[in-house]
């Protein structure tokens, strides 16, 4: 049985850092490109970054370029997201998200297998 649990949300101040961290189960973890969506309250998910199947190639978002960064250890099995200067628009449900055969992919619908979420509140 395949499980993403993630970890690490929490209540947080403007300018912020926080480390999510997404750890794999049930899988081959080198198999999967790994990244990140968030949903705020009444918006739809939205892609974060994602992470290529061993780590060499990283997309994120424009609206988190140059202040989150995505990462993976294969010894592991776990995904990070470092996210630096938190901002409010930044609240939201962080879910990490597992794909067999794509990577740098935008769609959710591209990703095979999703963790419960882990709640990030940023106050202003």
């Amino acid at each position: 049985q395949v499980q993403l649990v993630e970890s690490g949300g929490g209540l947080v101040q403007t300018g912020d850092s926080l480390r999510l961290s997404c750890t794999a189960s049930g899988l081959t973890f080198s198999d999967y490109a790994m990244a990140w969506f968030r949903q705020a309250p009444g918006k739809e998910r939205e892609f974060v970054a994602s992470i290529s199947w061993v780590g060499d190639n990283a997309v994120h978002a424009d609206s988190v370029l140059g202040r989150f960064t995505i990462s993976r250890d294969s010894a592991k099995n776990t995904l990070y997201l470092r996210m630096n200067s938190l901002k409010p628009e930044g609240t939201a449900v962080y879910y990490c998200a597992a794909s067999l055969n794509y990577a740098g992919s935008y769609a959710y619908q591209h990703y095979d297998y999703w963790g419960q979420g882990t709640q990030v509140t940023v106050s202003s």
